[in-house]
């Protein structure tokens, strides 16, 4: 990280992380975009940090990236149980962001590319986010594609953005097929930092309900998302949980441990 002092990095729950705020991290952006450079600005929450206990693509993922934001209340809160120096400025995730992200884009003309989503969804973002922010120019691409390394829907892609000169790559295809990508055609990107995103273009162009950013605050964003769809997200916030049992209890000890020592 070249283009800003390092921020504190902990481990927490089995995974390392950032203590960076929104501000922060949109300060490295504005810093690497103006230089014309690349990085990448991934994310943990349970899902993750659950997931990347066996699949190794993802956990590599997360060991190259540039900036790993915490996206999970309940995560802090965990933090500072063990007494690690993380407040809830440090929850930075696409829906706490992107009120200071659009003005700045704009202000810089960045040029934005959004991966992902259904046909049709990122074209209706794209339209709203365009008359509502002039000066950014974008471009998109839906996630039904080939995403395999070397194929043609692939490799007709990789040069759809290189041509476009992106400042800013935005993919969205959820987890860990957005991040499996990423890392597979990191390669390719001289330009544009990238940011793994989810639904963020579903929420832009109103395909989705936005969770209100006071449960977010709350640490139950999880519950408005589990209420909107119980079926696909079930499994994710009720049981997948409890695979952490085990880092959780090595945090634990080792806070102790560090405790007793001093």
């Amino acid at each position: 990280m070249d283009a800003r002092r390092s921020p504190p990095r902990v481990s927490l729950l089995g995974a390392q992380v950032d203590l960076i705020t929104p501000g922060e991290m949109l300060r490295f952006v504005d810093i690497v975009a103006a230089a014309g450079g690349s990085a990448v600005i991934a994310n943990h929450n349970a899902h993750s940090l659950a997931l990347m206990r066996r699949d190794h693509a993802l956990a590599e993922f997360f060991h190259q990236a540039d900036v790993i934001q915490i996206d999970s209340t309940p995560m802090i809160a965990w933090g500072r149980l063990l007494g690690a120096p993380v407040t809830r400025a440090h929850r930075s995730t696409y829906l706490d962001w992107r009120a200071q992200f659009w003005p700045l884009a704009d202000l810089r003309r960045w040029r934005v590319f959004y991966l992902g989503g259904a046909p049709g969804v990122a074209a209706v973002a794209c339209r709203r986010l365009g008359a509502a922010w002039p000066n950014v120019t974008l471009a998109s691409n839906d996630g039904f594609f080939d995403s395999a390394p070397g194929s043609t829907d692939n490799l007709r892609l990789l040069e759809r953005i290189e041509a476009f000169e992106p400042d800013i790559v935005f993919v969205g295809m959820g987890m860990p097929r957005q991040e499996r990508w990423i890392l597979e055609n990191r390669a390719h990107f001289t330009k544009g930092v990238i940011f793994p995103v989810g639904a963020a273009f579903d929420y832009e162009a109103g395909a989705q309900a936005t969770p209100p950013r006071w449960s977010g605050r709350l640490g139950v964003e999880w519950l408005f998302r589990l209420l909107s769809q119980p079926l696909r997200l079930g499994s994710r916030y009720l049981i997948e949980p409890w695979s952490l049992l085990p880092a959780a209890g090595r945090d634990l000890a080792a806070a102790l441990g560090g405790r007793a020592q001093g």
